[in-house]
């Protein structure tokens, strides 16, 4: 059984997030999501409240499992036991500084294997940060992420834009 492990702040989630979890499930006998705390982001939702959108927008897939985690993503692989660990890549810039967490990953533990999964064409320009600044902005970002995650960022996000 090949156990798959998905790590990511996923604050928040957006549809190419949700595309790599589908296409991940599809591979992989079983993928673990994990909720991971990014030391040098400031969340905007709680770890929870990312695991609760991830639950309504995927949680009916059979061999997907929800989590949180801090610390090394190293160390979760190995407590999950984990045989490979999964990573989206939009563009070059993603695969040049993804390639370096993998080699560190390896470095950490040899027995970490990390597949890069290519974003979907449709998703490779969207990424949480410039969700977020779109919302603040007064933009729309209907069909980049779940209704429900549109919501909540519209709800926490639309008084916070900047005075001209």
């Amino acid at each position: 059984m090949t156990t798959a492990l998905y790590a990511g702040s996923f604050d928040p989630v957006t549809n190419g997030h949700i595309d790599i979890i589908k296409r991940s499930a599809a591979i992989f006998d079983r993928l673990i999501v994990v909720v991971a705390i990014n030391t040098n982001k400031q969340p905007l939702l709680t770890p929870q409240e990312r695991v609760n959108l991830l639950v309504n927008a995927v949680g009916e897939i059979d061999n997907v499992t929800f989590k949180t985690a801090t610390g090394l993503t190293v160390e979760t692989f190995k407590r999950e036991g984990a045989n490979v660990l999964i990573r989206g890549v939009r563009n070059g810039a993603d695969l040049d500084f993804e390639t370096q967490i993998a080699g560190m990953n390896q470095f950490l533990d040899q027995k970490v294997e990390t597949v890069f999964l290519p974003a979907n064409p449709q998703w490779n320009f969207t990424s949480s940060s410039l969700i977020k600044e779109v919302i603040k902005m007064g933009g729309s970002v209907k069909g980049l992420v779940p209704e429900e995650v549109e919501n909540i960022l519209q709800a926490r996000l639309r008084n916070t834009r900047p005075e001209k």
